[in-house]
């Protein structure tokens, strides 16, 4: 059999039992003294019912989709089941003692125009439930591939963010290896840790606001290893629950951004201020950076952290804001995200 068929025969099922206990809910009441009867002729007539209309929908119903020359023997054909058909079952369970005839003094063209009008009705019945089943199992199907799609989506902004970040660890290094520096093998250490927590922490989609913290730390003690005393670096957090999840390497680019295009690229009084602070289910962070004066007056352009920040956002919260501005040397972003907006998929992205 068919593995559609298989699948779709348990909607039919259910179908079938649906309206056989219609039948009963409409007929018994209205005599209740054949009780019994009406129990064997409903269960009979929806027996046939049941296997005419999936006969119909998944070997017939091909035929008339294909083309006229073939709809109008099937259209034919499927008249002719749910009218003669109908009264010759009916017919063999009278001789079989299974259904019982209550009507006297009728004659067959009656009867089998009875027996039509019973048929389109199940039909009806069943078309409209198979419809109402295919129309949600192809919302389900579209929900799925929207999150596989997202999915995928965020598997490659993930494995952007990774080799970005270790892209500009390693410069830092780099530049203490150019310069001889006795610092170079602590940054090594401090790098071995970052990895680390690479390798084992982000594979998962989300990891404690604690766990974050820590790797912000840590990249900030490598990039206070590049710069003498004239850096001046800060930062303050102030975390009401500190297991509360987010994704990953979520917040890093913002800081990794300060450093990069701020501090490393100012002249005078170079600075890095990052305020994190957790209430109320809200998260709110701010990084403040020193630029040249001379940089005021130029667009914000928004690199691959950046970008790649608001994207994750985008599939992960409803509610959040990530803004940038300039403003007499200083480079301000600030994000603001409602915790509890976050958009649980079916699907978890590894």
């Amino acid at each position: 059999m068919n593995t559609t068929i298989k699948k779709n025969l348990r909607i039919y099922g259910w179908i079938s039992l649906s309206y056989l206990v219609l039948r009963w809910l409409v007929y018994i009441p209205s005599d209740p003294e054949n009780f019994r009867a009406i129990l064997f002729n409903e269960g009979w007539r929806v027996a046939y019912l049941s296997a005419l209309n999936i006969f119909f929908y998944e070997y017939l119903f091909p035929f008339i989709k294909k083309s006229i020359a073939t709809a109008i023997p099937a259209i034919l054909f499927s008249i002719f089941l749910y009218s003669f058909g109908m009264f010759l079952w009916r017919l063999l369970g009278i001789e079989l003692s299974i259904y019982t005839a209550f009507e006297t003094g009728g004659n067959n063209t009656v009867s089998v125009g009875d027996q039509f009008g019973n048929g389109l009705a199940a039909f009806l019945y069943f078309s409209l439930f198979r419809h109402f089943y295919r129309y949600t199992q192809l919302k389900t199907r579209a929900k799925q591939m929207e999150l596989e799609k997202q999915t995928a989506e965020l598997n490659y902004l993930k494995s952007q963010t990774n080799p970005h970040f270790l892209f500009n660890t390693l410069n830092n290094i780099y530049a203490l290896a150019l310069n001889k520096s006795d610092l170079a093998p602590e940054s090594i250490l401090r790098l071995s840790k970052i990895l680390r927590f690479m390798l084992y922490e982000t594979s998962a989609p989300f990891i404690s606001i604690e766990k974050e913290i820590r790797i912000i730390q840590d990249y900030i003690e490598l990039e206070k290893l590049r710069y003498d005393e004239s850096l001046e670096i800060r930062f303050s957090q102030r975390v009401e629950h500190a297991s509360a999840h987010i994704p990953p390497l979520l917040l890093i680019p913002l800081v990794e951004n300060a450093f990069k295009h701020g501090s490393a690229e100012t002249i005078s009084s170079p600075f890095v201020h990052i305020e994190l602070i957790t209430e109320n289910d809200v998260l709110k962070m701010m990084v403040q950076n020193s630029i040249e004066p001379t940089d005021i007056n130029s667009p914000i352009v928004e690199n691959i952290g950046l970008s790649n920040i608001r994207r994750q956002l985008e599939l992960l919260y409803t509610d959040y804001t990530l803004g940038c501005t300039k403003e007499k040397g200083v480079f301000t972003a600030q994000l603001k995200i409602n915790l509890t907006s976050y958009v649980k998929p079916d699907l978890h992205y590894s």
